[in-house]
């Protein structure tokens, strides 16, 4: 367009300067040459415009959005048409309370009160795209690519976790009810993105900060659990122990009653026998057998 009136404006002057003074009619006649070449030369340019991958473009004239979007490629176009450009990539808008973490500088994450009156810190990320077809509907109605987040994304994001948190208490949010509640976000807000031409690909609950009181009663209350599991532990430990002693004893005691019943004059003399013949045949001793029966002395000499 910038080289179509600066084209328009050679010829204008070199016609005025020819007219004024006919002495340089050779000058207006270069000026209107050059003229049409720079209008040419504007027309041709304008009427080409190339789209990245990833992207499409919406085309505006005077202020009029037009139908149909342009792909990626190089599309011929109306020289006077504007042309709007969309990211329809995967987006991830994050809002975090580390510093130059999230989209803004600075803190900004949710805070939230729950259901029990406590106020939780949560950070989040939505990762979304926009719907290529729709994208003229989103320039009409909300605007282009860089007021997307703010005026979509960012407040319905922070109301929808808002609306949602005051279900929970802090600790349920914290642990047994965190894929509930991101599920929940998720459904509520999918459809308030669909209908403007914005798919919802993911919510990310990336942290979940409770307050210092609730931390310290959550610590003291896992200090306890874990007190208690090492106090059954050597509870069982002492049972296994006191039950393998009593099966012990009772094998002993067994062992001497049935002993005892089987002791006879008869064996207690083969026993006698044996241990007699074991010393007779040592090495290192020499053995006296006198007398007999269960008193017979036992003479043992080196």
């Amino acid at each position: 367009m910038f080289f179509l009136f600066l084209g328009i404006f050679a010829i204008v002057i070199g016609a005025s300067v020819a007219k004024a003074n006919p002495n340089l009619a050779n000058f207006g006649k270069i000026a209107r040459y050059i003229g049409v070449f720079i209008i040419l030369a504007g027309l041709s340019t304008s009427c080409f415009v190339q789209i990245q991958p990833g992207e499409v473009g919406v085309k505006t004239l005077f202020g009029q959005i037009q139908s149909g979007i342009l792909t990626e490629g190089l599309n011929f176009i109306n020289p006077l048409v504007e042309v709007k450009r969309f990211d329809v990539r995967t987006q991830n808008y994050t809002m975090s309370g580390v510093h130059d973490e999230g989209a803004k500088v600075g803190d900004d994450a949710i805070r939230v009160l729950t259901a029990d009156g406590l106020e939780v810190v949560i950070d989040l990320s939505v990762l979304y795209h926009i719907v290529p077809d729709r994208a003229p509907e989103i320039l009409r109605n909300i605007g282009g690519r860089e007021v997307i987040t703010d005026k979509i994304i960012r407040p319905m994001a922070r109301t929808k976790i808002r609306d949602n948190a005051v279900y929970y208490d802090a600790i349920a949010l914290y642990s047994t009810k965190r894929d509930e509640f991101q599920q929940k976000i998720f459904q509520n807000i999918e459809k308030d993105f669909t209908s403007r031409g914005i798919v919802l690909e993911n919510i990310l609950i990336r942290n979940i900060s409770l307050p210092e009181s609730v931390k310290l009663t959550i610590e003291s209350k896992i200090n306890a659990e874990q007190e208690s599991q090492k106090m059954r532990f050597v509870l069982d430990k002492e049972r296994q122990e006191a039950e393998r002693k009593r099966v012990e004893a009772q094998g002993i005691a067994d062992y001497q009653r049935i002993l005892t019943s089987t002791l006879t004059d008869k064996l207690l003399q083969y026993e006698q026998i044996k241990a007699q013949r074991e010393l007779a045949t040592s090495a290192n001793a020499k053995v006296v057998v006198m007398g007999a029966g269960k008193s017979a002395p036992i003479l043992i000499g080196q």
